[in-house]
């Protein structure tokens, strides 16, 4: 009897048991069916939405976003992704909900390049990634840490002022010439010196292999570069750091740090700060000066102002940057018209959230289209052409302040190091500018130079810009 009664209360409790689950399932599918998704393309199997990007992911995703709409749904793979191609949508994700989309996703990149997501870059969001930017705007990119570092910058610029001087007269590949003094001037700053390194050369397949291989190259000469330094350390009281490595490794031995900074960490930063420093400034000033070679008039303008402020027997220095608005606005008209990182780098939401009615689950990926914003014609006026005056008088800038502009990002994600990369870029521009006559090669007219550019880790020109030089300042100037 007391057994009968003990099968029949198991079976009730089995059965109530049996169907709160089903309408706990049930009501899971419900809410999964009625989420208010962002509208976006109907994605294939396995492979999502991929099919409709091509090689310029930044242009494919805008011709999506003028059918669906600012705010836009897509599928890579199995992944959601939404895309921000207006100034409101992108204040959403950079500034109102900034903390909900503050952490990053998880990529082969960033596991294989940057040491299983050690960097500022790819590391998630929490109390590591907190301390790390703490470190970048306390320590490595503070005022007072890069007006130290102020004569490496004027030396740097002053040898390829010198080197363009030699190479008067002749074609240059420009790029040769930007990429040479942006490498020195970010090795001299992090690494305390040029560093030159012959790799062998090796044809992996596959990328992730590649990345494995480039990680291993990268590896072998950081631990160098960190050997080097300490040795340097070792013994020396009061140690004064001269360069940014010194910085890492000091603040690797702090006990009060609240996570630990470890060797691999000191390296991954190391890593973070010459990739990133290197090639955008490079690319910026190579895409300036090609919107200048198709329009005369406006470098003849820029010289005008140069000439009045600087004067013709010195060059350009950092300090009169503020009084040349001008080149001021040449540049910001090129981050403009060709922002480095058309997409920025993704973001990922913490936790479910809304925008503008649609529900974002947790885990979605969240790129802002700021080549989209860039040419959204509401803002801009003819945004196809290169205008730097449309920037004279206005307030705009580009330190994630404006979302018309956001060549460096905005919010917690933004990049901490655009206050030395607006330094490189605008001292270089200028006395580029006020040293030399620019012109194309014989032959080659304003109409023939190509403007097309290769998507990656930045977006370069696709072909490398070609250039004739020639001196406007007395010869004297030049002796430096």
């Amino acid at each position: 009897m007391e057994s009968s009664a003990a099968s029949t209360l198991f079976l009730a409790l089995f059965l109530t048991s049996l169907a709160l689950f089903f309408r706990a399932l049930s009501a899971g599918f419900r809410r999964r069916k009625h989420l208010n998704l962002p509208p976006g393309p109907k994605p294939w199997p396995v492979i999502g939405n991929l099919n409709l990007i091509g090689s310029l992911p930044h242009r494919s995703i805008h011709q999506l976003s003028l059918k669906y709409g600012p705010l836009m749904q897509l599928k890579f793979g199995s992944f959601p992704v939404i895309v921000a191609s207006s100034v409101e949508m992108a204040k959403e994700i950079l500034k109102t909900q900034d903390l909900k989309f503050a952490s990053r996703p998880k990529t082969a990149a960033g596991k294989y390049t940057t040491y299983n997501y050690s960097n500022i870059t790819w590391s998630p969001y929490g109390a590591y990634w907190r301390q790390a930017r703490k470190m970048c705007l306390m320590e490595l990119f503070s005022a007072r840490r890069l007006d130290s570092f102020e004569y490496i910058r004027a030396e740097e610029t002053r040898a390829l002022l010198r080197g363009l001087f030699d190479a008067s007269g002749e074609t240059i590949l420009l790029k040769d010439h930007l990429s040479t003094v942006s490498l020195n001037v970010i090795s001299r700053m992090v690494l305390g010196k040029k560093y030159t390194e012959e790799s062998e050369s090796e044809t992996p397949i596959g990328y992730v292999r590649r990345m494995k291989t480039l990680s291993k190259k990268f590896d072998r000469f950081l631990e160098h570069v960190l050997d080097e330094h300490n040795e340097r350390r070792n013994g020396v009281k009061n140690y004064v750091a001269q360069d940014m490595v010194d910085v890492l490794l000091q603040l690797a031995d702090d006990p009060n740090l609240d996570v630990k900074l470890s060797r691999t960490g000191v390296k991954a930063f190391t890593q973070d700060l010459i990739a990133g420093g290197t090639e955008s400034s490079a690319v910026t000033v190579e895409w300036a000066l090609s919107e200048l070679l198709k329009q005369p008039q406006i470098i003849e303008r820029a010289t005008e102002e140069l000439d009045s402020v600087i004067g013709n027997d010195c060059w350009v220095e950092e300090k009169d940057v503020q009084n040349l608005p001008y080149v001021e606005a040449i540049m910001k008209e090129t981050m403009r018209m060709h922002p480095v990182a058309p997409m920025l780098v993704p973001r990922m939401s913490r936790e479910d959230c809304t925008i503008n009615g649609y529900d974002i689950p947790a885990g979605t990926r969240a790129l802002v289209n700021v080549w989209t914003i860039g040419r959204d014609p509401e803002i801009w006026d003819c945004p196809n052409e290169f205008r730097p005056e449309r920037f004279l008088g206005k307030n705009i800038d580009v330190m994630g302040h404006d979302f018309e502009l956001l060549p460096f990002g905005a919010g917690r994600r933004m990049c901490p190091g655009y206050s030395l990369g607006l330094k490189v870029i605008q001292l270089t521009l200028a006395n580029l500018l006020h040293g030399f006559k620019w012109r194309l090669p014989d032959l080659v007219t304003e109409k023939d130079l190509d403007m097309d550019e290769i998507f990656g880790l930045s977006t370069p020109r696709k072909v490398p810009l070609e250039a004739v030089v020639e001196p406007r300042l007395p010869k004297h100037v030049y002796d430096i």
